[in-house]
Parts: structure tokens; C-alpha cells; sequence
């Protein structure tokens, strides 16, 4: 393996979402030059809010789990250097986190709430599910396990083998059969795998017992919004020395004898640097490449991997004067007759920011199909037809939240983005929006995307490791494990 031990060579990051930034972070504390470089006029990604009629919406970022003095978010933040910038509320400390509605549920709890912390955790489904003691103890044993991974970052600070990949994969589905689990219990216990974009059938066991377990170590709301978290990154990599260029497009990575050189632009100007970290979409990294700098079989590879759906997203205002925010997260839901969930609809209601309003999100599954007519058209330039479609999935929507928290009088719609948008924003493939999808069917083939045929290219984001802002940063860390060695990773990058 080649590594790049040098001080102050020069590194170019393409992207500037969650994996860009902490790439750039991670690697100016190592003593690189970075230059990070993005496509849009301000950093950030699907990180950062956009604004509509002066309040900020956010798009990537809506809790956080870990984030306790001591814990694996934390951890990551400090090394980071961004703690302290960050306004944070707790959650859970006076009811639940998140609360689920399975809203054609038959033979199981029609409401289900998810405290903070695993005790707590098992004590609800214990008390929900009284009939099934030993399976909910069977699975707590493989989330305590999987806790006690994150916590020591067993994953990070050695070199797992293809055995243990193939270990990891098993699908949470089959675990839960050979348990025994009725289907209600399954549709409480695999929702978290929703938030990765894995159907439950198809997650690992290994990705759904984690993220369940960073959100029950503790879960926190940003008091702000995404754009102040960015500021914060960016900030902190000027600080070290870094700088992200706005604005630019890159037209080509250069490759000379193997080696990648630097980047060429659209507007003409080069930057060159024997270290290329592509952190937007796999898919769109190897497009930036020519065909004669990479195989023809690993281009393949690439091409065929299968990716997370997109989302559909609705912010909309409610007036102060007759609601009230809620302090929890409302995830509502069908399942099938296997407990298996669908149609779920992520619900979040917090202060706006202005006095006078509060601000409604509500995201679910992007249905693509509905958005081809407007495939082959972009932002800001889709007709009416296109305005009154997101309008009635945006009206459906509405109906189906209000039948669980109560009528939304007062509701003005302020903005809706579709797939499309994300795949115009932020580049990714069909508007994918937690990008390769890690299921069972894929681990391995989904692998060590981190390295690339080419010397001295890299692959970080989300695609690489895990989505949400845990498991990108987690994987901008194994990035650069490969590009400085274990042994220098080890000694120099304490969390």
C-alpha cells in the first residue's frame, strides 16, 4: 500500500458535505494542505439548511445520537474541534425520543415510545411485548455488543477481515426470525434500519444494532440549524490552514502513470496535488475519470452497486398560538403481515426560529416513479405539472400526520423537494439519498470503497462506511487510515 506520510503535501477534496469537511479537518491535523472543492456556491451539502421566507430548513440533519461527554459523536467532535461552536438540546430526558405509530397494526401496540438509554430501551419492549422476554433478551445481547463495538471503535483501530465482513452481514431479518419475534416486535425493532435507507429485510445486523445504539447512548436536537454546523467545520478548517472553493465544477480528475495529479475544472483552472479525495457519489467519481486510468471490471463494480432511494421532503409553518412543538421525534407506519415496515413518514415539529411560527418537517421515501416525467428537466426550470404533483404528495402526506398527532390548523406549505432535487443539489445518482445502500446482498461487493485502482485516489462520504453524520465521519477516518498507514492513523489520531 502507498501511503502519503509527508507534511504539507498537498491534498484536494472533492465535496464539501459532512465527508468533505471532516476529510479536510482530519487531514490538515495531519499536517496536509487541503483545498477542499465544490460545485455549489456555499459549502455544505445536504448539511446545510436552506432558508425559505427567513427560516432555516434542514435537509441531512435533524438529531444526532452520541453526543454525551465520553461518547463516539462526542469523541469525534472534539477531535473535530467543533464542540463548543455547537448549541445542543437533549432529548428523552422528560419522555420519549422518538415515538412510533404503526397505523394498521392488528396484534401489537398501536404506539410505541423509545426512550433514552438500553435499559430503558428494554424495559419498553419488555412492557410492550410481554409474551416475548427471551426473544427481546436475545436481541439486547447483539445491541450491547454492538454498543460496546462503537464505543471502543474496534471497527477503526484494526484490520477487520472479509470473515468478519460476511459475519456482519447477516440480515437483521433472519435474526430476528430465529429469535422468534412475533411480527409487531419486528416492526418496533426495525425501524432504525429506515433511517440507513435498507429495507429491514435486507439490512445487516451490524449496521441496524449500531445506529440504534448511538441513538440510545443519547440523542440531541441542534439548536440552530445544519448551515451553523457547517459554518463550524469550515471555520475550523480555515483555522488549520484548509480552504473550500465555492462555485467551481470539476471536469476531470488528472492521471499520469497511475498516479492521480490534481483536478482539472470547468472554468479552466487546474489544481494539482499527488492526494484526490472524491466524497460526492462513487458513481461520480469514477464519471470524472478517463476510461484508459481505471479498469474496465472495477468501473463495473462501481456502476452496478445498488443505492438507497430518494427522499420526499415537506417544511411547512404552523402558528405559536395553536400548537405546540414537540419535544420527540413521530415516526408513523404500516407494516406487512411479516412486521416488515413501510410508508413510513418521519414527522419533527420545532421552534422556526421566529416568534410567531413553528416549523413542520415532514420526509418520507422519495417514490421515484412519480418524478420521471421531469427526469430529464432541472431545478428551477420544471413546469406547473411539476408544482401540483409535489403539492398532492405533500397534501397526502398532511392527511396521513394529522391522523396521529391531531388537526394542523393553520398550516402554510413553504417548501417541497423531491429526489431531483437532491440529485441536482448534491449530485447523486436518481437523488439517492443515503447513497450505496449497505444490505446484506452488497457488503462485500460495497467494501472498501474507500480505495480506488488509482495511486493516490480515495473515496470518502457516505457511500463509503455509513450514512448520517456518525457513520460519514467514521468513514472519512478509515480514509485516512488508508492513506497514512495504521501504524501513523494509530499513533497520531487520538479520539
Amino acid at each position: 500500500m502507498h501511503h502519503l506520510p509527508h507534511p504539507n503535501q498537498k491534498a484536494l477534496i472533492i465535496g464539501s458535505g459532512i465527508g468533505g469537511l471532516s476529510m479536510a479537518i482530519i487531514l490538515s491535523k495531519l499536517g496536509f494542505d487541503v483545498t477542499v472543492i465544490e460545485k455549489n456556491r456555499q459549502p455544505g451539502g445536504m448539511l446545510r439548511s436552506y432558508v425559505r421566507r427567513g427560516i432555516h430548513c434542514n435537509v441531512g440533519l435533524h438529531y444526532l445520537g452520541a453526543l454525551d461527554e465520553g461518547q463516539v459523536l462526542r469523541r469525534l467532535f472534539d477531535y473535530l474541534g467543533i464542540t463548543k461552536k455547537l448549541p445542543l438540546t437533549r432529548m428523552g430526558d422528560h419522555g420519549p425520543v422518538d415515538r412510533y405509530y404503526f397505523t394498521n397494526a392488528v396484534d401489537a401496540p398501536r404506539q410505541f415510545d423509545v426512550p433514552f438509554g438500553l435499559r430503558a430501551y428494554e424495559n419498553a419492549l419488555k412492557e410492550a411485548f410481554p409474551k416475548e422476554q427471551s426473544a427481546i433478551d436475545g436481541f439486547m445481547a447483539l445491541l450491547h455488543k454492538s454498543a460496546g463495538e462503537l464505543d471502543r471503535l474496534d471497527f477503526l483501530f484494526g484490520n477487520p477481515s472479509p470473515a468478519d465482513l460476511i459475519d456482519q452481514a447477516e440480515p437483521l431479518w433472519d435474526i430476528l426470525d430465529q429469535l422468534g419475534c412475533s411480527p409487531g416486535l419486528k416492526g418496533v425493532l426495525s425501524v432504525p434500519s429506515v433511517w440507513i435507507g435498507v429495507p429491514p429485510p435486507r439490512c445487516p445486523q451490524f449496521y441496524h444494532t449500531m445506529t440504534l445504539a448511538s441513538y440510545l447512548f443519547s440523542a440531541w436536537r441542534l439548536e440552530s440549524h445544519g448551515t451553523h454546523l457547517v459554518e463550524a467545520l469550515v471555520q475550523r478548517l480555515s483555522d488549520l490552514g484548509g480552504r473550500v472553493l465555492c462555485g467551481r465544477t470539476v471536469r476531470r480528475i488528472d492521471v499520469r502513470g497511475g498516479q492521480a495529479t490534481g483536478l482539472i475544472l470547468e472554468n479552466g483552472e487546474r489544481h494539482d496535488a499527488p492526494l484526490v479525495v472524491g466524497t460526492v457519489h462513487p458513481n461520480v467519481v469514477i464519471d470524472l475519470l478517463d476510461a484508459e486510468n481505471i479498469k474496465p471490471s472495477y468501473r463495473r463494480r462501481i456502476k452496478k452497486l445498488v443505492n438507497t432511494d430518494g427522499m420526499f421532503g415537506v417544511n411547512a409553518i404552523l402558528p405559536t398560538g395553536t400548537h405546540k412543538s414537540l419535544p420527540h421525534n413521530v415516526f408513523s407506519m404500516k407494516t406487512d403481515t411479516d412486521g416488515a415496515v413501510h410508508d413510513v413518514i418521519y414527522t419533527q415539529l420545532r421552534p422556526s426560529g421566529r416568534p410567531e411560527s413553528l416549523l413542520l418537517t415532514l420526509i418520507t421515501g422519495g417514490r421515484n416513479e412519480l418524478w420521471r416525467p421531469w427526469e430529464k428537466t432541472r431545478s428551477g426550470h420544471r413546469d406547473a405539472d411539476y408544482g401540483a404533483a409535489k403539492m398532492a404528495l405533500a397534501r397526502e402526506l398532511i392527511h396521513k400526520v394529522e391522523s396521529v398527532i391531531g388537526q394542523l390548523r393553520g398550516l402554510e406549505v413553504i417548501d417541497i423537494y423531491t429526489p431531483l432535487t437532491i440529485r441536482d443539489w448534491v449530485n447523486s445518482p436518481d437523488g439517492s439519498a443515503y447513497g450505496v445502500m449497505r444490505s446484506d446482498r452488497q457488503m462485500l461487493s460495497a467494501a472498501l470503497l474507500n480505495r480506488t485502482a488509482v495511486k493516490g485516489l480515495y473515496l470518502a462520504g457516505q457511500s463509503v462506511m455509513a450514512p448520517g453524520i456518525l457513520g460519514t465521519i467514521l468513514g472519512s477516518l478509515i480514509t485516512t487510515k488508508f492513506i497514512v498507514g495504521l501504524e501513523r492513523f494509530k499513533k497520531e489520531v487520538q479520539l
